[in-house]
């Protein structure tokens, strides 16, 4: 069993209550539970893709985020290190938060995070019943994938974003 602690819209934990996964239908109004999503940006300008399972929601779309759900007593930080860690192999400090906010439909507070990572780019680590595969994609890659293809439309943007600052 899953434990989550549950936040308000202002992303502060709520005392005396705790979430608990796959019973998210039973989370009140205006009670979330955070989530973190990670997208990693490689020293050379790419951004790291990661394939769906096909057992997952969404199979086979590819997402320009590692990420997850936060464990009781974990801070946004914490559990985007280790989702981060855990279905992509990579460890890294090196985080900023690019974006937060609460979301009704799912009751989720989302923290998003930029990870630049200087790593090997063959080390990444699939993670069994998350993800199927991976690569690299430059920022115009990301940009012209359909909506059918790339599930991450948030990361989308804010890479669009960045590119066209940048020019």
């Amino acid at each position: 069993m899953e434990l989550w602690d549950a936040y308000n819209s202002e992303m502060k934990v709520i005392e005396g209550m705790t979430l608990i996964r796959g019973e998210e239908a039973l989370i009140p109004a205006g009670v979330y539970h955070l989530v973190c999503h990670i997208l990693v940006e490689h020293v050379d300008g790419t951004y790291l893709l990661m394939q769906r399972d096909s057992r997952k929601s969404y199979p086979n779309m590819w997402e320009a985020t590692a990420g997850g759900s936060a464990l009781k007593g974990e801070t946004a930080e914490d559990c985007a290190r280790r989702e981060l860690r855990e279905e992509t192999g990579i460890v890294s400090d090196r985080l900023t938060e690019i974006n937060r906010f609460p979301w009704d439909p799912t009751h989720c507070v989302y923290v998003e995070y930029l990870c630049i990572t200087d790593c090997d780019k063959a080390c990444v680590k699939l993670q069994e019943g998350e993800t199927i595969a991976y690569k690299w994609a430059t920022a115009e890659e990301i940009c012209r994938m359909s909506p059918e293809e790339l599930l991450s439309e948030r990361m989308r943007e804010y890479i669009r974003s960045e590119h066209t600052d940048s020019k």
